[in-house]
């Protein structure tokens, strides 16, 4: 038997052809599966572009899913399932450990993974892909550049590479290998002996990655933490349960997943918790989805972490995955969830091709930073265990709203000139903090030679900024000149520690930490009314 894997009629009217008229009767009900079989008979008979049999049951079958008006619902063929399960469902696969990124057509190593054969053989970023096997990268897209790398384990693969100041081409021969993508990438001690875990995917290590990171932390003297859930767009929903499983005493009621037609399950916390009672502050935004969800919408209902942020995406229902013959894979929405106190989550959209219709948005889509109080508090109201108020009905309110830092209209132009070319004027940044990573040191400052660098590539690829619309941006340039370099010279967490000062939400987090040694007083200082 088959298993799923949970992921979090018209009428006819008589028509006139040219060349023969048909009359088609529009009286009683419609014998679809004879209506099918009609219409595919006569496009394999006579339509002058017509499909091979496989291709138009293939194309009949993703009609089907993609009528059924379900933005997550999809039909995936062995390539695709491989992809979409490495990607969102598992923590490792069989390669090469390298990040790859498409720079205007060139594949560049954005980042090796740790223990891996790219880490052993001294692959380095920036490094550009050239050949695979003595296929030729050039005009591949990336998802067949990471096709050709991903195999099987235990099987040879060779990759020639170039590298900037190295003349010749670099050929290496790689041994798969099993490659693991962390699910919290680095942990970092902050100011205050505040411990940071940046929860960046959900996968089949996530609940394991964040119990090593807070024993890791406690070790190394961290007194209270800070969850960073931005961005991260959620998974499995069995992997959310078993990281509030994490904070949680036994016997409390995580999430309601509600079924049709079958009675409800409740996933409850079990075991013994890694962290019961230290402070806790969740950071979200609007890209925090699904999962992440799940677990920030449970454990703010039991008073066990203070929500600091912006509203949460909103997706309150649970997908399926089901295994197909000859290795495709169906996904459908099955399942509403409810966190403990009864609340739905789900934001209401509308969708276009089944993506959100920006153009359509309403109030009630406008993430929590940009609603006022008389929307707010339209929604329906849900208490946690301890009384304080808390809302359903449009993504996690958080208790502390602190919306992302504003631009000024200087940088605000900047982005604005940059916008058309956006991919051109990445790969220059890139390229010149590339040029700049053998020389600088981890306590660098921005030169102003660098700015001018950077702007002369802007002007030479047809960004039109002046110098003095440039430098009024100068605090944003700074920023980015100083992530990008960081990032490549020294890693992501050094990268993230320079941008610290910068960051709004997590600076009004270490703020109220600082402040009280206990959860009760670090909700207390969230100021957020009972009932």
């Amino acid at each position: 038997m088959r298993q799923s894997v949970k992921i979090a009629a018209g009428v006819l009217v008589p028509v006139l052809l040219v060349a023969g008229a048909v009359v088609l009767r529009g009286q009683g009900q419609t014998d679809g599966a004879l209506l099918f079989e009609e219409v595919r008979q006569r496009v394999a008979a006579t339509a002058i572009d017509s499909l091979t049999g496989d291709a138009v049951w293939e194309r009949a079958a993703r009609g089907l899913v993609s009528g059924l008006h379900d933005p997550y619902a999809g039909l995936y063929s062995p390539a695709e399932l491989a992809s979409f399960s490495r990607n969102m469902l598992r923590n490792d696969y069989g390669g090469v450990g390298m990040q790859i990124q498409d720079q205007l057509g060139t594949i560049v190593v954005g980042g090796i993974f740790p223990r891996t054969p790219a880490a052993a053989a001294g692959v380095q970023t920036g490094d550009r892909i050239l050949s695979i096997d003595s296929v030729t990268a050039t005009g591949l897209k990336i998802d067949e550049v990471s096709a050709r790398l991903i195999g099987q384990v235990g099987t040879p693969v060779t990759v020639t590479f170039g590298r900037p100041g190295v003349k010749e081409p670099l050929r290496m021969r790689f041994t798969r290998a099993v490659v693991h993508v962390p699910a919290v990438p680095y942990v970092i001690m902050l100011e205050g002996n505040v411990g940071y875990i940046p929860l960046q995917r959900f996968n089949d290590a996530s609940a394991g990655e964040v119990r090593q990171s807070i024993v890791r932390l406690r070790r190394e003297g961290a007194r209270s933490f800070v969850l960073d859930l931005r961005g991260n767009p959620g998974g499995s929903l069995e992997e959310s349960v078993a990281i509030s499983n994490l904070f949680l005493p036994p016997g409390r009621p995580i999430v309601s997943v509600r079924y049709r037609g079958k009675p409800a399950e409740v996933a409850r916390s079990s075991g013994t918790p890694v962290l019961p009672v230290a402070p806790l502050v969740v950071l979200l935004d609007g890209s925090t989805a699904s999962a992440s969800e799940i677990v920030a919408g449970a454990l703010q209902d039991h008073d066990r972490a203070l929500i600091v942020g912006t509203t949460s995406y909103g997706k309150g229902v649970v997908q399926s995955l089901f295994p197909l013959h000859q290795g495709w894979g169906l996904k459908l929405t099955t399942a509403a969830w409810f966190t403990p106190s009864g609340r739905s989550i789900q934001r209401s959209r509308r969708w276009h091709n089944g993506a959100p219709d920006s153009g359509t948005a309403t109030v009630a889509d406008a993430p929590d930073s940009l609603e006022g109080d008389s929307v707010r508090h339209a929604r329906p109201v849900f208490h946690s265990d301890g009384g304080r108020t808390v809302y359903g009905g449009g993504g996690i309110t958080p208790d502390v709203i602190v919306s992302a830092d504003t631009l000024t209209t200087p940088e605000q132009v900047l982005l604005r000139a940059l916008a058309p070319k956006s991919q051109q004027s990445y790969a220059a940044l890139y390229n010149l903090a590339l040029g700049l990573k053998p020389a600088v040191h981890t306590d660098f400052q921005v030169q102003p030679a660098w700015r001018e660098r950077w702007h002369s590539q802007l002007d030479s690829i047809g960004v039109r900024i002046t110098p003095q619309e440039f430098e009024a941006a100068r605090p944003l340039v700074n920023r980015l000149l100083e992530n990008r370099v960081s990032s490549i010279a020294f890693g992501d967490s050094s990268a993230f520690r320079r941008s610290v000062p910068d960051d709004g939400q997590l600076i009004r987090a270490l703020e109220m930490l600082r402040t009280t040694p206990t959860q009760a007083g670090l909700l207390a200082q969230a100021g957020r009314p009972p009932g």
